[in-house]
């Protein structure tokens, strides 16, 4: 099976789909789409969504850990800026709230979504989910840092009236969120890159019984052949393709998930969640398949660093972006969610310090991701 999966990684529906759903960004964009269009799009959406994960996996494969969660986190997180940054040029007045909403989704679907998804999947598995305490700690300590700097600062300053930074404050917050990310880059591919590796490569015995039981139902790809330095790269290019697609696309059916938000009568801050559950499709995708390989670290590493970019990237560029941008940018969150945030860093705290997790705590983050949901809806 391992074969099959690395012989030939640029598999035909791998290459065509993401070309198809470029095809669609291009004829899609800037319109307004009837429902058909809307739904065919969603479709060419969900199969680069799949591309991705495929694509993201033949580079990691080739890079190893943590290198390959860091590729995908970071090519995810610059379209997301792109993304948020086109919806704010165009959007007026009432996307002032549209960064908040949606990079506070990313932090619940990461930190909640995608850890405790894989927390369940991996305790199923192996009745306990076994990870690396350090770089897992180190990585949580560094969202909350930044989620605390970025989201939660802005509603207690006074410089400015309401959730806003003054000039110097966002200024502040864009440069300290951006060394806080490159030292935390640094430290997870340089100087603690172990810390960051599956706990069970330092294992023997265990990898040991692991590999006896892959090899006796065919499921070991984790020793298979490393694809080639070409087939790397041009998996990179398909990657980045698929996710401007799948960010595009989502762009483009962005108008009709406002429309149907509005006719629903839901808060506006609903279309910054189902725009980040779009996003992050391929990182839980791939977060997923990694807890079914018993590599709860990766999955962890994906969780995590795609806060950690979501934040750590979109508030130098939205800082950016206010030069030319018109009207208030409130980055502060309300009581509501500041209180789910704490929860969820409290709740994450528990959870990592053991370095092992059953599926009860992988449930409690699934509670926590449906609350936050919930109260979205109806706050």
């Amino acid at each position: 099976m391992s074969t099959a999966t690395h012989r030939s990684p640029l598999t035909d529906w791998t290459v065509v789909v993401p070309v198809v759903a470029l095809v669609a960004l291009v004829f899609s964009w800037g319109r307004d789409l009837p429902t058909l269009a809307v739904a065919l799009v969603a479709l060419c959406l969900a199969g680069a969504v799949l591309a991705a994960v495929h694509h993201a996996e033949v580079v990691a494969h080739r890079v190893g850990e943590p290198f390959g969660s860091l590729v995908l986190a970071v090519a995810v997180t610059v379209i997301e800026v792109a993304l948020i940054v086109t919806l704010l040029a165009d959007g007026g007045d009432k996307t002032s709230s549209l960064a908040r909403d949606t990079v506070f989704a990313a932090v619940m679907i990461t930190c909640n979504g995608i850890v405790g998804l894989s927390l369940l999947v991996g305790a199923l598995r192996n009745r306990v989910a076994v990870f690396n305490a350090e770089g897992s700690g180190a990585a949580l300590a560094t969202v909350a840092t930044l989620a605390v700097l970025s989201l939660v600062l802005p509603t207690f300053t006074t410089s400015k009236p309401g959730p806003e930074f003054s000039t110097a404050q966002l200024a502040f917050a864009a440069t300290a969120s951006l060394a806080l990310y490159g030292l935390f880059v640094a430290v997870q591919t340089v100087r603690h890159r172990d810390y960051f590796l599956p706990v069970d490569t330092k294992r023997i015995r265990k990898e040991a019984a692991q590999a006896a039981a892959a090899a006796a139902t065919g499921e070991d790809d984790e020793h298979a052949e490393p694809p080639t330095g070409r087939a790397a790269l041009i998996s990179l290019g398909l990657l980045l393709v698929a996710l401007v697609a799948v960010v595009g696309n989502a762009k483009a059916v962005s108008p009709t998930i406002e429309r149907g938000v509005a006719d629903l009568g839901l808060p506006y801050a609903v279309v910054g969640v189902i725009i980040a559950l779009l996003v992050l499709a391929p990182e839980t995708l791939a977060a997923v398949r990694a807890a079914r390989r018993d590599r709860v670290q990766t999955s962890l590493n994906l969780a995590y660093g795609s806060a950690i970019a979501s934040i750590g990237l979109t508030i130098p560029a939205i800082a950016l972006a206010s030069v030319w941008l018109s009207g208030p940018l409130l980055l502060g969150l309300e009581p509501l969610h500041m209180v789910l945030l704490a929860l969820t860093i409290v709740v994450s705290a528990l959870t990592i310090v053991p370095g092992r997790a059953t599926l009860l705590q992988g449930g409690v983050h699934l509670v926590l991701l449906a609350a936050y949901l919930f109260l979205a809806v109806s706050p």
